[in-house]
């Protein structure tokens, strides 16, 4: 018998994928959303609308229907967390949780890459508000508040979930096109502008590692009331990232590497280079392959999967590509000043 199954939110990218798998093997799916976002998903999925963020809203959408298996792809705060725990927590046997490689950024005083075992411990004091880093700080510790609620139905009522905790997910359907920034920019052969700061270990995952791991565990029943970091095998540097995407489109790399400040100053940073933040996870991923016994695609190969994607189809542009030529230019004069 097929499994009811139900994704809230996720219709762009992992979602998109997902539910396109799932349909395919002949699952009773179900589509929760705002129904805002078009997408070209099968019609044969049934589709609910609802503000997840709104209780009475969810309680009206779901009022009478139970599932099988719940994945949950945009969870964000703690009382979205304690609505889902009192509509499911009966009628659901898996509840599969997408959380981030965040929650372990806001911690003090650890060390890279982060291992499931590092999410106890005091959490750094908020930025100052209205800051880019206060937003990232805030996602942080929302995610962990809704780590926290699940933990404790766990303990309390065994409610059954998992979670997965992921890092930076690469995909050609990207809603913020970061890999095809690269990928524009590469093709023109032009100086890449990356920031001195921070020079973290980049550390992946393959969208559709997800969702193998996701249809994994919708049919083995695995890693209730665990959390799991998702992400790739490889930790490389961002001028060794280059260098590997560069190759498989058969060009170089020309990075330009200048002061943080001066880039964002110019209004370049993040979509110059958009895997250069601060607020980026290095997750250990030896507990999901221990205990799940998943590997995980080579990021060789799935870098070529997404860029053969790039290369057959045509995507616009995304509008921050407009400012390209002010990016060379603004190499041109700091390359011109470095040789008078």
């Amino acid at each position: 018998m097929a499994k009811r199954v139900l994704i809230i939110g996720g219709t762009r990218n992992m979602g998109f994928y997902l539910s396109q798998r799932l349909a395919q093997a002949g699952s009773d799916l179900t589509l929760l959303n705002r129904g805002i976002t078009k997408d070209e998903l099968p019609h044969s999925i049934h589709r609910l609308h609802a503000d997840r963020s709104d209780h009475k809203q969810m309680r009206r959408a779901l009022l009478a229907k139970s599932f099988d298996v719940v994945i949950d792809f945009v969870m964000y705060r703690g009382d979205e967390a304690r609505t889902a725990i009192e509509l499911f927590r009966d009628n659901v046997e898996h509840y599969i949780f997408l959380s981030t490689g965040q929650v372990y950024l806001v911690r003090e005083g650890l060390q890279r890459p982060f291992r499931e075992d590092d999410y106890d411990g005091r959490t750094m004091p908020a930025p100052k508000k209205n800051s880019y880093a206060y937003e990232e700080w805030r996602y942080g510790i929302d995610k962990r508040d809704v780590e926290d609620q699940l933990a404790a139905a766990w303990e309390q009522w065994r409610f059954p979930a998992t979670i997965l905790r992921l890092p930076m997910v690469n995909s050609a359907r990207d809603p913020y096109n970061r890999l095809f920034n690269y990928y524009l920019r590469l093709r023109d052969g032009g100086a890449i502008l990356v920031p001195e700061t921070p020079n973290y270990a980049l550390n992946h995952v393959y969208a559709l590692d997800v969702v193998d791991i996701i249809e994994q565990l919708i049919e083995t029943g695995q890693g209730k009331g665990r959390a799991f970091n998702i992400a790739q095998d490889e930790r490389v540097s961002h001028a060794e990232f280059l260098a590997i995407l560069a190759a498989i489109m058969g060009t170089n790399a020309h990075s330009h590497v200048a002061k943080r400040s001066e880039l964002v100053a110019g209004g370049f940073m993040p979509d110059c280079s958009p895997f250069s933040e601060r607020w980026m996870s290095d997750l250990d991923n030896s507990r999901s392959k221990a205990e799940l016994g998943f590997s995980y695609t080579p990021l060789r190969d799935y870098l070529r999967e997404i860029v053969a994607n790039f290369d057959t189809h045509t995507i616009a542009p995304p509008l921050t590509y407009r400012r390209r030529q002010a990016e060379l230019n603004f190499a041109e004069r700091q390359a011109a000043q470095s040789h008078t």
